[in-house]
């Protein structure tokens, strides 16, 4: 491995290094990521670094949260330009275990958040939040942060940490972080490396449905029509393949049929959408009254 100068593997080695910068009175944060970084992943290192004396940055592509085992081996795993890009952004510690280290032989414990888990991506993805908060109690408990900072993109993903840390007293601050986008409203994805020259082009399709579903919720209380209007721009793209749109409260990501007066603020409710293009799948939300 090339780049930073500290890059820890054991779970061991990387509690020992935690314990003795909390004992030295430093603060810790931690980016968790599976690699492949890009700039939507440095933003969050910079706001780790404004928060924390030390940033760590975990790279750990989990087998557990893939559904798909295609997904997994064609996962993109740039070691080298990643460590290469902690090193510029001013990385303390890479935390990048293996999956022997992180599962070894006769691992038989997973961490399941209720509820929140089941819907969008979970109902799409079965077994996939089990692996996300499986290996995020993990890594937690190998770095010991004071705060952790994840991307919006994955707004189910954050709201079940946020949940799964408030349940377990586990007393790390997390800490959100607007989503990342392309100069053409693409959200920044390391899936988006797979896509072809075609399928990028085509992937416009979802910021675009997003923007139709927000012009829609502006004159209609009806979440289905909302929905709808995001399902034809989706629908309308021949390289993309709708999985779902969901119109959904931000707190509790039930769904939301009737956008009453209470819903139209800034930060209540959300939409969210997973389209295929091929073998890749991306996701994307979004507030749906977004402040001016």
């Amino acid at each position: 491995m090339v780049g930073v100068a500290h890059v820890i593997v054991e779970p061991v080695s990387m509690r020992a290094w935690a314990d003795r910068t909390r004992s030295g009175g430093r603060s810790i944060a931690i980016v968790p990521t599976m690699g492949a970084l890009h700039r939507g992943h440095v933003e969050l290192i910079e706001a780790a670094r404004a928060r924390s004396d030390e940033v760590v940055v975990s790279i750990f592509v989990n087998p557990l949260q893939f559904g798909e085992q295609a997904d997994f081996d064609h996962y993109p795993r740039p070691i080298d330009d990643d460590l290469e890009a902690c090193d510029a952004a001013g990385v303390d510690v890479v935390y990048a275990p293996t999956a022997a280290a992180m599962y070894p032989d006769g691992f038989a414990s997973t961490v399941h958040v209720s509820g929140l888990s089941d819907r969008m991506e979970g109902a799409s993805r079965p077994g996939h939040f089990d692996g996300v908060t499986t290996v995020v109690t993990k890594l937690f408990a190998a770095v010991r942060p004071h705060c952790a900072l994840f991307g919006e993109k994955d707004f189910q993903q954050l709201a079940i940490i946020r949940r799964m840390v408030s349940d377990l007293d586990l007393g790390i601050e997390i800490v959100s972080h607007a989503t990342v986008r392309e100069s053409d409203g693409v959200a920044l994805s390391s899936r988006n490396r797979r896509l072809t020259e075609a399928q990028r082009r085509a992937a416009v399709c979802i910021p675009d449905a997003i923007r139709a579903g927000i012009e829609c919720a502006r004159s209609s209380t009806d979440a289905g029509l909302v929905v709808h209007a995001a399902e034809a721009i989706v629908h309308a793209e021949p390289l993309a393949e709708l999985d779902y749109v969901a119109v959904f409260d931000s707190a509790t990501l039930c769904p939301v049929d009737d956008i009453s007066a209470d819903h139209r603020r800034p930060g209540s409710v959300r939409i969210a959408l997973a389209v295929r293009f091929g073998e890749i799948r991306l996701i994307d939300n979004a507030d749906l009254f977004p402040s001016p």
